[in-house]
């Protein structure tokens, strides 16, 4: 079994061609258009891992916003307890590898981007 300190945590976008192999999670609220459920490969769709719907309206994916958003959907994680939960269940899976995905088309500015460190940090 692999440990935790050897688990490998990544970021992609669901739409790349180049998919990543690993424990494949969603990580949001909303189903990506276009993609058919048997060809995302998902181990998992944590839809209580992403934005509130009033949140993700909001933030409309405006870079300019990105800052704030990053404090909203840090507030919403840390009530929800949802990192830690996620993070026990990849404990309890111990996959070698686990892919964060996402559908948002700004790689930089996207929920993935604020939940990837606090999951690293939920697992050590």
């Amino acid at each position: 079994m692999k440990g935790v300190s050897t688990m490998t945590i990544i970021t992609a976008r669901i739409y790349d061609d180049d998919q990543p192999t690993g424990f494949r999670i969603l990580i949001d609220r909303i189903w990506p258009r276009g993609i058919k459920k048997t060809d995302a490969k998902l181990d998992l769709w944590d839809k209580e891992i992403a934005p509130s719907t009033e949140l993700r309206k909001w933030f409309g994916h405006d870079p300019e916003r990105f800052s704030e958003f990053k404090t909203r959907f840090e507030q919403e994680l840390t009530e929800s307890g949802a990192v830690t939960k996620l993070a026990q269940q990849i404990q309890d899976d111990q996959p070698e590898n686990v892919v964060l995905l996402y559908a948002a088309k700004d790689r930089e500015h996207n929920n993935a981007v604020v939940l990837l460190p606090l999951l690293q940090q939920a697992l050590k």
